[in-house]
């Protein structure tokens, strides 16, 4: 029998039981769209619970980092594929949240409550407003009334970005012939940051910031032009990089006077790649802050880059030949000839960094901590070092900011006995230990420098740590993955250069490309002895009134 001849020859009956299918088939397909809402609202919450563990683990991460002082390059990486993943996890909840919302539209349903989004900060002030009112409705949405009354309004604010607007400023200089004598008069020509003024200061000091503040290489900003419909070739866009560093190379000497003109200073260097004839070579970019902020000292910031093609000593030696004073810096061996008793024009003091002796207390602790073998006994000594060290952090903590005799005071009646505690215990431990432990490098590393670590307790100029010129080589750091190596020697001169005013600008919190728009539009009409009246620190003081202008 087959399933036709089960069909009932009643047209009644046949038309029920047609009616029962459509009814059931219905019924079915609401059951899959409540199913589909159902798991598009399970999938959002799921993406959300992923958001808030990723969420609270970047900041048991944080939390750790602050608690600890600074980790190894290798958790900072960490950090920063969390904050990356955390990224692409918050655009998926969002994806999410609005297919459930258009699911449950579909099943007739209201939609389930979503994560709580943080309150929208009001936009800063500065920024100009465009006004668009939407037109009013002529008649009212009730009765149909035309006798409309103004309340008030809802306003709603979203923030707008104009693209890169590019523009010829033609510079007009007119001719006027005398009656008299039947001589010509004209204006002289304007001083431009460069020779014949084929790009303008702003533009000169936006081709600067891209390549050296946000590491884009001049090949891409060519292509950036070129999309825009302007020819500017790298040779172009090079050309113009070495005219304006040629014209800012007066400032880069005022700031290095002033580096030098410190009695304590900050000294640290980095790799970075050179390119040479058929290689690359390790090259390296040196820099020394001045920075009097900690103890309260009134001078301003101010930071100097040297590049060198090797890290031998005698570059160290050639920067600092006619300084002397309280070098903060690492174990690096080049410097031991600057500590000579016999150096002209005096021997200059060493300062070690307690960040540096910490981490390698701190490194073994972490690694001795993801160990399974249960017989390892780096963690107890290494985790006690880094505990006792951070104790003298927390001191340090509280008088950041304090003149110097104020600090000198507080670290001889605080810091200096937990110091002669720690010398005590790391000599004790360090005698009950192989000579080939790991954890006995890191006790040797400190106690063969223990008189430049013990340094700062005499001394409130000191600090604790050289991080201060580990801040100012992060750009370079950064820069490093996207021009990959400098082209040449003089282009890391050049780079030194630049990376100095960049810096200064940053420690005495100016917008460096601001700075360099005005400065490279002033300096050819600047004469010499009010050439310091451009340097950042005296620039702020007139800043708003020339952005107003």
């Amino acid at each position: 029998m087959t399933a036709i001849d089960a069909l009932p020859n009643d047209a009644a009956a046949l038309k029920a039981m047609v009616i029962a299918i459509e009814a059931r088939a219905l019924a079915a397909e609401a059951d899959l769209v409540s199913a589909q809402a159902d798991a598009a609202a399970a999938k959002s919450e799921l993406t959300t619970a992923r958001v808030v563990v990723e969420s609270l683990k970047l900041e048991i991460a944080r939390l750790k980092r602050e608690a600890h002082g600074e980790k190894s390059e290798r958790l900072s990486r960490l950090i920063d594929q969390m904050e990356f993943e955390l990224g692409e996890l918050e655009a998926d909840a969002r994806e999410d949240e609005i297919a459930a919302e258009r699911a449950a539209a579909k099943a007739n349903r209201a939609p389930r409550e979503g994560r709580r989004h943080p309150v929208k900060k009001p936009f800063p002030p500065h920024l100009p407003r465009e006004r668009v009112v939407v037109p009013p409705p002529t008649t009212c949405a009730c009765c149909g009334g035309a006798d409309l009354r103004k309340l008030g309004e809802d306003v709603t604010e979203t923030l707008e970005a104009i693209p890169r607007q590019f523009k010829v400023v033609q510079t007009v200089r007119e001719k006027f012939s005398c009656r008299d004598c039947e001589k010509i008069s004209q204006p002289p020509a304007p001083f431009h940051a460069i020779a014949r003024g084929h790009v303008g200061a702003s533009l000169l000091a936006m081709i600067l910031y891209d390549k050296y503040a946000l590491h884009q290489p001049l090949n891409r900003q060519s292509s950036e032009f070129a999309r825009a419909g302007i020819d500017l070739c790298v040779s172009t866009l090079a050309d113009h990089v070495g005219s304006a560093a040629a014209a800012l190379e007066p400032l880069y000497r005022l700031i290095e006077a002033h580096v030098f003109a410190a009695a304590r200073v900050h000294g640290d260097d980095t790799s970075v790649p050179l390119l040479a004839r058929t290689k690359t070579i390790t090259a390296r970019l040196w820099t020394y802050v001045r920075d009097d902020q900690p103890f309260g000292g009134a001078d301003p910031p101010a930071a100097v880059f040297y590049f060198s093609q090797s890290r031998q000593g005698e570059h160290p030696e050639r920067h600092l030949q006619n300084w002397r004073g309280v070098l903060q810096a690492d174990a690096y061996g080049g410097y031991q000839a600057l500590y000579a008793q016999d150096r002209k024009p005096g021997p200059i003091i060493e300062a070690a960094c307690w960040a540096h002796g910490r981490r390698k207390f701190f490194v073994l602790a972490d690694l001795a901590s993801k160990m399974r073998d249960a017989r390892v006994t780096i963690a107890p000594i290494a985790l006690e070092a880094v505990k006792r060290i951070d104790e003298l952090f927390d001191i340090e903590r509280s008088i950041n900011g304090l003149p110097q005799n104020v600090r000198r005071d507080v670290r001889k009646a605080q810091s200096k006995p937990l110091v002669d505690k720690l010398h005590a215990w790391m000599k004790e431990e360090r005698a009950r230990l192989s000579a080939k432990a790991p954890v006995a490098k890191a006790f040797n590393y400190m106690l063969k420098r223990w008189d430049a670590f013990t340094r700062f307790t005499g001394d409130g100029r000191i600090c604790m740590t050289n991080n201060a010129a580990e801040r100012a080589l992060r750009c370079v750091a950064l820069g490093r993955k996207s021009w990959l190596f400098a082209g040449s020697p003089r282009g890391g001169e050049r780079a030194a250069m630049i990376y100095s005013l960049i810096a200064t600008c940053k420690l005495n919190h100016i917008d460096p490309q601001a700075w360099l728009a005005d400065v490279l539009d002033r300096i050819a009409d600047q004469p010499a002895p009010k050439l310091h009246e451009l340097l950042p620190w005296n620039w702020r003081a007139t800043a708003p009134e020339q952005a107003a202008a």
